[in-house]
């Protein structure tokens, strides 16, 4: 009853597509890790493939330049093939890229491909992190006097064995999680971004994968920018925040109480946005523009509406965070939106 009122607002003003390359991009130099006090810039997104959507993708990552890029999951969707995909994203963007990855549902359990292979063909290239690269870790950038905390994790996929990793409340995962958002806070990094394969909210096909209370935890905590995949789509949500008349958000449900800015302008610390970049070159899925969830969001794409291939590409300083979708060679799609310090 109130998703009629609380549709997206209009799409902002697309920027230029980047232009059409006549022959396929050389490999950018080698990315340094940012110097303290700079701004990091980095590129995020999943559900890959090797075709030649995929191709495209990376060409517009090697154009951007980033100092790093996150894999969010589902790489070849096809087992054994795992040095090929390698090959294909060291020969866009360079052997020594920081192509840093989370696993996705086709290779945590190894039947499409296995973490492990991809792991250590695409090794981490950050220095100072911590975890288990692949499935979970976390990783300040610049190591020192950092600007932003990465914390990657695996909630809602199954693992060898048919069984998923418990991110349950209080369970060990739970809490590694916890902590490196509230040591993040603590040291006064000025940005938090968590990413993961799956989302919770979603105006695509599935429901919420990463779990209702993990999924409060991230924004009861105040973490300012969520990345997934596995929806083949890209979606981005308003600032969400707990609170006043909102005391969590309830997925396949909309509570207008749960939003806090509703324009492409928010302000550090009031909340949580949530992207989902679905979209690094396989086929695209539908977007449902009547889903209970859909006032939740202030930007989608999918096959169905304004398809795109294309990646997000953020970049952060010590006054702010902005984010901006970069859509591949074809596609002109596109949605920007800044997070700013108090």
């Amino acid at each position: 009853m109130l998703l009629a009122a609380c549709q997206p607002g209009p799409a902002p003003t697309p920027s230029p597509a980047p232009p059409t390359p006549t022959q396929p991009p050389a490999p950018p130099a080698p990315s340094q890790p940012p110097a303290p006090g700079s701004a990091v810039h980095f590129t995020a997104q999943g559900d890959i493939g090797v075709s030649t959507g995929a191709k495209k993708v990376l060409d517009v990552v090697a154009a951007i330049n980033p100092q790093l890029n996150l894999a969010l999951g589902d790489f070849t969707y096809k087992a054994g093939i795992e040095q090929k995909f390698c090959d294909m994203v060291t020969g866009a963007l360079g052997a020594e890229f920081p192509y840093q990855l989370i696993t996705g549902n086709h290779e945590s359990d190894g039947h499409e491909g296995d973490i492990e292979n991809f792991v250590r063909c695409l090794p981490n290239k950050l220095p100072g992190l911590q975890g288990e690269y692949g499935t979970q870790w976390r990783v300040d950038v610049p190591e020192q006097n950092p600007l932003v905390r990465f914390i990657m994790v695996s909630p809602g996929i199954d693992f060898r064995g048919g069984q998923p990793l418990d991110y349950s409340k209080d369970s060990e995962r739970w809490r590694w999680t916890l902590d490196a958002i509230e040591e993040a806070k603590s040291q006064k990094i000025p940005w938090t971004v968590v990413g993961m394969h799956v989302p919770c909210l979603s105006v695509g096909r599935y429901d919420c994968q990463a779990g209702q209370e993990f999924t409060n935890m991230l924004i009861e905590k105040k973490v300012d920018l969520v990345l997934s995949g596995h929806d083949h789509v890209y979606q981005r949500t308003h600032q969400l925040s707990l609170g006043g008349q909102c005391r969590e958000v309830v997925p396949a449900a909309f509570s207008g109480g749960c939003l806090v800015n509703t324009d492409a302008s928010m302000v550090q610390g009031s909340g949580t946005v949530f992207a989902t970049i679905g979209v690094g070159g396989v086929g695209l899925y539908d977007v449902n523009e009547g889903d209970p969830e859909a006032g939740y969001f202030a930007s989608w794409s999918g096959k169905n509406l304004n398809p795109t291939l294309g990646t997000l590409d953020v970049t952060a300083t010590a006054a702010d965070l902005s984010a901006r979708f970069v859509p591949a060679e074809g596609y002109t799609f596109t949605d920007s939106f800044t997070l700013r310090r108090r």
